[in-house]
């Protein structure tokens, strides 16, 4: 009995760990409008020390069903520019199938592959932190001069949907700060607000489709997903209410460090797997 007892208080405990792991991401996306996949995948393998892969596909369906209500909202105030999203899933799709029919085929626990992936994730967190750290010069300098090149527009988003497509997929990351910054450089005379919302009504579909390509591959933790939504509701409420109380350039900086310094160890750490 009293080994009983013990187990279901140390399952309460992990629990409510992951509870409060997703109400902590919640507080952090709620107070800087990074992505989850940026704070959540490090935190669950750094932390928690879940296999990188089992972090990665859960979180791109966390991440799918969290963005979701936003998708939708940005739909109903008209934030949501959805040729751009066409074209970028033209790109992102077809190259997150890819990506997972590659993993596929692959030892996703070898120690070879997960320094790859641990190397990925940590190539991703430090482009988020770069930029995360220019965006506010992006915003305004987008607004005055138009990007030059030989290329037609709708060509170059959907190289971009390639691109994110394979970095989200690999990593979980990518589809929040890296492709506001990237949309802003290619259309900067659309509205942020509008750039903010093609990128979610985007990584909705991107996420929700290399995250059921991870659950086919079995590195999906539903328990853990669960969990980890459980907390994140609350935990985004919390972190909008309590932005407008902290300065956002200092919010800013700090958000850049962390990333920085969770990128460098991810790729030290696969270095030693």
């Amino acid at each position: 009995m009293h080994a009983i007892l013990q187990i279901s208080y140390n399952l309460f405990i992990v629990i409510f760990e992951y509870i409060i792991s997703g109400f902590t991401v919640g507080a952090l996306v709620g107070l800087t409008g990074v992505g989850g996949g940026s704070l959540m995948t490090p935190l669950l393998v750094l932390f928690f020390k879940f296999p990188t892969a089992v972090a990665v596909g859960t979180d791109l369906l966390y991440a799918a069903i969290t963005k979701s209500a936003g998708a939708v909202s940005h739909h109903k105030l008209g934030h949501v520019d959805w040729k751009i999203v066409k074209n970028l899933l033209l790109g992102s799709l077809p190259s997150s199938f890819l990506v997972t029919h590659y993993l596929k085929d692959i030892d996703l626990y070898s120690l070879q592959n997960v320094e790859i992936i641990n190397i990925s994730l940590g190539i991703a967190l430090i482009l988020t932190s770069i930029a995360v750290l220019f965006q506010p010069i992006i915003i305004k300098k987008s607004v005055k001069q138009k990007l030059k090149t030989n290329l037609n527009i709708n060509v170059l988003t959907i190289l971009l949907g390639i691109f994110l497509g394979v970095v989200v997929t690999l990593t979980s990351v990518g589809a929040g700060a890296i492709g506001v910054t990237a949309l802003l450089l290619l259309y900067p005379k659309i509205q942020l607000r509008k750039i903010i919302g093609t990128d979610i009504a985007h990584a909705v579909p991107l996420t929700l489709f290399a995250g059921i390509g991870h659950y086919n591959l079995g590195t999906v933790d539903i328990n853990l997903l669960i969990a980890l939504l459980i907390g994140s509701v609350p935990g985004v409420l919390f972190g909008s209410k309590l932005s407008a109380r902290i300065d956002e350039k200092f919010l800013r900086f700090i958000l850049v460090i962390i990333l920085l310094i969770v990128g460098v160890q991810l790729m030290f750490k696969a270095n030693y797997v």
